[in-house]
């Protein structure tokens, strides 16, 4: 009966997880867009390392806010905007799932500096761009960002995570998935 109710307990939350990280689609993209830009705003401010990729960068894909949950099974999910030149060109869900030893509930939102016309060409000419599939997607931690500069940063993606909130522990396998929203 004990195993019974662990595999009870561990479908109910696997449901609830699914649901709490389906992407929100109340908001408006004006809204969305709004998000984007002020997060991506506060990022260049706060990094100087992603105000001078930011720079050198053909577009930047920004995700404000991105949920993440799990127990033993997670997820995670958010909506994003393309920023190029300026304008928001396109609207984007990232999605992924994980599997392994982990344990919380935490948002944060990231920053992908697109560093050339090949990379963006793979964003928008697959049905999705996997994150760890096609061009070099480099995650700009904190030490990194200290040293680098545009002329240290020679590869396709940067990518910045910031304002994490809440608390996500443990270790697993993990698969994200970037989809352009239609119009």
């Amino acid at each position: 009966m004990n195993t019974r109710n662990s595999i009870c307990s561990l479908l109910v939350a696997a449901i609830a997880l699914m649901a709490a990280t389906l992407p929100a689609s109340a908001q408006s993209r004006g809204a969305l867009e709004a998000d984007a830009r002020k997060a991506y705003n506060s990022l260049i401010v706060k990094v100087p390392a992603a105000k001078a990729i930011g720079k050198n960068a053909v577009a930047v894909l920004v995700f404000p806010k991105i949920t993440k949950a799990g127990l033993m099974v997670g997820g995670q999910s958010g909506d994003g905007v393309l920023l190029k030149e300026g304008k928001a060109t396109a609207y984007y869900n990232t999605s992924g799932v994980s599997y392994g030893l982990q344990a919380g509930a935490q948002q944060f939102g990231y920053a992908m500096f697109f560093m050339n016309e090949k990379s963006l060409n793979a964003l928008n000419e697959t049905s999705g761009f996997e994150v760890g599939v096609g061009p070099s997607v480099v995650i700009v931690d904190e030490g990194m960002a200290k040293s680098a500069t545009s002329i240290t940063m020679k590869d396709d993606v940067y990518a910045f995570v910031f304002g994490q909130k809440g608390l996500m522990a443990g270790v697993g396998l993990q698969g994200n998935k970037i989809t352009r929203l239609a119009k």
